[in-house]
């Protein structure tokens, strides 16, 4: 076990021998403590035979363990005013709890039964195999939804960062109680798992009641498969009436430890993030076209994404279609002047500051750059690494992005591929 400390902003991480990764920040002006598993297996790790296998994971093992069923849990932490919650994503899945600080060993024994020992009663799979089919027919009928999967998909064409996290309604109803169990006891292994604790705790508190609960059997996860990508698809159109048509056009970015990935934020920030971003003044305030527009961004592994999306009425859709066009074209051709860029940045570092002031947010930081980074960097150092980006790094940027890149588009709405060729 090795233990590193940092008393300037009181994180510490500790590596068990095991692998297992606990990295805390001590707030003692709160009274709140907010824990995490996080556990680094997501949907891009299943076989396509379990597509949705991760998230249903998460679904059932707040179903609870032999000690505890799923009404014990709920009322466990509530009675105390607590919360708790969980989320997959393509490369990670996130338990967490908030409680009162003094509770913090109650949500430290739940989460560690629950990952460690789930029960995955047949029963209650079942039960969760039907609210897992609900929600995906709940996403079915939010075309805004629809249309990011649908981008989603045609960017990643043939791969598991493509995939719908939820899975499809085949793959969940094929899903078997053992399957299931054979996928938890691949993934969920001590050296796949990052804890990560914030608010009015103490480090080696939260490390010895940690290691009480950890299983016997450590093991490592399988590998993940990365590669295997192929050119993304120019064009796809989900043919629907409705009210709005959806559009979302982008392309693959950078991946998540990409050095220019700071000016990639700037980037978005300056083109779609906030409502003084181009995309909005020209789409919303200029012309009225939509009521949401913004741009987005995701890092994974090896690759990204960066799109930018926008609702409208399909009278407006070719409209809307040639404006984020012309806006694209525009910063590919010229790039953002140093105001654009500073406004940015500015924003950047004030939004980090304003993110981090619970202790929910704060373990969720933690959490995601321990896993997925391998360490946590500093309010200071973030604040310095976007001050640092300059108006050369954002044209590279652009150049590997946004000019480099063939673009992809998705479209939600009363239309057929011709009519938007």
């Amino acid at each position: 076990m090795s233990t590193l400390r940092d008393p300037s902003d009181g994180i510490r991480h500790t590596a068990l021998d095991d692998g297992l990764r606990v990295v805390t920040e001590a707030m003692p002006e709160l009274r709140s403590a907010a824990v995490g598993f996080w556990v680094g297996t997501g949907s891009r790790d299943e076989p396509e035979s379990l597509a949705g296998a991760s998230h249903f994971l998460e679904h059932v093992l707040f179903k609870g363990s032999d000690e505890r069923s799923a009404r014990a849990i709920a009322e466990a932490v509530e009675s105390v005013g607590g919360d708790m919650n969980a989320f997959t994503t393509q490369e990670y899945t996130a338990f967490y709890v908030r409680v009162p600080d003094d509770h913090l060993p109650l949500a430290l024994d739940i989460l560690s039964d629950i990952i460690w020992t789930p029960a995955l009663r047949a029963d209650e799979i079942e039960s969760e195999r039907q609210v897992i089919l609900e929600e995906i027919r709940m996403r079915d009928d939010t075309p805004d939804d629809v249309v990011h999967e649908q981008f989603g998909q045609a960017l990643f064409p043939r791969h598991a960062l493509g995939r719908e996290v939820l899975g499809t309604v085949p793959s969940i109803e094929a899903m078997a109680r053992d399957d299931i169990a054979a996928y938890h006891r691949a993934h969920y292994r001590p050296g796949n798992v990052v804890v990560a604790a914030a608010g009015n705790v103490v480090h080696e508190d939260v490390v010895r009641m940690v290691e009480k609960w950890l299983p016997r059997d450590a093991g490592a996860r399988p590998e993940r498969v990365t590669g295997g990508l192929v050119a993304p698809e120019p064009l796809v159109v989900t043919r629907r009436g409705s009210e709005q048509a959806h559009i979302v056009l982008g392309m693959r970015a950078l991946s998540r430890d990409d050095a220019d990935r700071y000016g990639l934020a700037v980037l978005n920030q300056a083109l779609g993030g906030g409502m003084s971003s181009r995309l909005f003044q020209e789409i919303r305030e200029k012309r009225g076209l939509a009521y949401s527009v913004f741009s987005y961004r995701s890092g994974f592994e090896e690759t990204g994404l960066f799109a930018v999306y926008a609702g409208t009425a399909p009278t407006r859709a070719h409209e809307t279609l040639q404006v984020l066009r012309d806006e694209l074209d525009r910063v590919a051709n010229h790039g953002l002047d140093d105001a654009e860029i500073e406004a940015a940045k500015g924003h950047l570092k004030g939004s980090m500051a304003l993110s981090l002031e619970s202790s929910a947010s704060r373990m969720h930081r933690l959490g995601r750059n321990q896993l997925v980074l391998g360490s946590v960097p500093t309010l200071d150092e973030l604040v310095a690494d976007v001050d640092a980006v300059t108006p050369d790094d954002v044209a590279r940027v652009v150049g590997r992005v946004l000019v480099d890149e063939p673009r992809t588009l998705a479209v939600v709405g009363p239309f057929d591929e011709s009519d938007l060729l």
